[in-house]
């Protein structure tokens, strides 16, 4: 099963400097039927206003992963940890035990990023922060691993959840496939463009939800960006 979470029906906050879209229950938004998916918790769409950001604040036991898709994000943290991640490229932080950090826009345009939340596989363990830049050629027509959990996956962002952070640029009219192993799940969105995926159209920004066990067929109906998280 496919399940299409169009970008108009995802919860919405706007508050001035943050204009925000929620494919899961967050914050004020609440609804039962979208608590989640397999592990993953969150995925939030943002747009964050030029020279504003989120102050300080703390978070223990998830793994938050941040995928800038224009502008950039700069991090600070309470372990010392500090950079700026371009669009494009992704950080990653451990929650732990518990970590308390700030995400800034300090460009003099708006940022947008997908910020994506996974329960980890274990709780506890010291909190950790990594980011690193993922050549856009790359990841031309197929998907590339960013963020993973598993040890075969050695040039990725290292996370603590039996999961992966996919991206892929497709061309208008190429397609690409990813198989949803038993009893995964899999969440992708479209950062920019539109696809077909098994005979339904998702636009950009839009969610799909794919159960485990099968094999689908990505077709991008115009040049797109794809994020794709492959979970428990």
């Amino acid at each position: 099963m496919i399940e299409k979470r169009s970008f108009e029906s995802l919860g919405h906050a706007e508050h001035g400097w943050l204009n925000a879209r929620h494919h899961f229950s967050f914050a004020n938004y609440y609804e039962p039927a979208r608590m989640g998916w397999g592990a993953i918790r969150v995925w939030n769409d943002d747009e964050i206003a030029a020279n504003s950001g989120f102050p300080p604040h703390p978070h223990r036991d998830m793994e938050i992963i941040t995928y800038v898709r224009k502008g950039a994000i700069t991090h600070k943290d309470s372990m010392g940890n500090e950079g700026r991640t371009g669009a494009g490229d992704v950080q990653v932080m451990s929650a732990g035990t518990g970590v308390r950090h700030a995400e800034y826009n300090l460009e003099p345009e708006q940022t947008t990023i997908f910020q994506i939340w996974i329960e980890p596989s274990r709780k506890g363990g010291s909190p950790s922060w990594g980011a690193k830049p993922f050549p856009k050629d790359d990841r031309s027509g197929q998907f590339v691993t960013l963020a993973s959990g598993f040890a075969e996956d050695s040039d990725a962002l290292p996370i603590r959840a039996e999961a992966r952070v996919l991206a892929a640029l497709v061309r208008a009219g190429e397609t690409i496939t990813h198989e949803v192993g038993p009893g995964r799940h899999a969440y992708l969105v479209p950062a920019t463009g539109s696809v077909e995926i098994d005979g339904q159209t998702f636009k950009a920004r839009d969610g799909a939800a794919m159960d485990g066990g099968q094999t689908v067929t990505i077709t991008a109906l115009e040049d797109a960006e794809l994020v794709l998280v492959d979970s428990q």
